[in-house]
């Protein structure tokens, strides 16, 4: 499984899942930050959840955080290096991805309990 796919399944309803997202794009990062190009600086700049690593990467990247904010608006934080404007963003972004994850798996979750009522 590539790590991108990896980062997608993890954004969950699940608390613990998303230390687990910054884990995997920090490590990443670390691991080939000397060698960017345009695909890993997309997946960064998309994914990453630290705001320092953020600002520090709209600042290293200012055309292509630019260019990624009309598809991730709390970029436009990161761009201006607001952390306190940012932090809340990625909270809410996160909030936002749960509600997904949860609006995903409801419908789901009922039609299996309505199965297993069935068999009882």
């Amino acid at each position: 499984m590539a790590l991108e796919d990896l980062v997608q399944a993890k954004k969950t309803q699940r608390s613990k899942d998303w230390p687990m997202i910054e884990a995997l794009v920090e490590g990443h990062y670390h691991a080939t930050r000397t060698e960017p190009t345009a695909k890993r600086v997309r997946f960064w700049l998309a994914e990453a959840r630290g705001p320092e690593r953020l600002v520090e990467l709209a600042g290293r990247f200012p055309a292509e955080a630019r260019v990624l904010a009309g598809a991730r608006p709390l970029l436009a934080h990161a761009i201006a290096g607001d952390l306190e404007a940012l932090r809340p963003a990625l909270d809410a972004e996160v909030r936002a991805e749960q509600a997904k994850d949860r609006a995903y798996w409801e419908p789901l979750k009922r039609e299996l309990e309505s199965i297993r009522l069935a068999e009882s």
